[in-house]
């Protein structure tokens, strides 16, 4: 059976949502590195990325991600006013609004994407964080059917 047939006869109850955590380098990313030290469990199926600071990223990280197979996106970053690059996670939250506009006039439910804050000792924001964006991913389904 081809990889592609395989994937067309999968029933809901054998996927699984892919998730890309985007994570600032100085909080978040911390806060994940210490949830799998402290062994806080949560799911696997999300895939981390690093970044310097989540004022880097825009609307284009997200739909990449999403377009290269993910199900949805988390961007998790340091709390307002802690940034280690003085406003760069306040210039996000400035463009969040209109990031959610643009994914969803891509044809993208919104819902897919996550933004939230968790500091370098929030190891349980940050799990919890992945959960309840897998829960909502899966309450959508497979990112094919926003699609149809």
């Amino acid at each position: 059976m081809t990889q592609a047939v395989a994937k067309a006869t999968n029933t809901d109850s054998d996927w699984e949502p892919r998730i890309v955590a985007y994570c600032c380098n100085w909080c978040s990313y911390a806060g994940a590195d210490l949830a799998g030290t402290s062994r806080i469990q949560y799911p696997a199926n999300a895939r981390i990325l690093r970044v310097n600071c989540t004022g880097r990223i825009n609307v284009e990280f997200i739909l990449a991600a999403l377009d290269m197979g993910a199900d949805g996106v988390l961007v998790s970053g340091c709390h307002p006013g802690d940034c280690h690059y003085t406003s760069g996670n306040l210039k996000l939250r400035a463009r969040w609004a209109l990031m959610e506009k643009a994914i969803e006039q891509a044809g993208i439910n919104p819902k897919r994407v996550r933004l939230q804050w968790a500091s370098a000792s929030e190891a349980q924001i940050f799990a919890d964080g992945v959960r309840t964006l897998i829960e909502q991913v899966k309450e959508i389904g497979p990112i094919a059917r926003d699609w149809i």
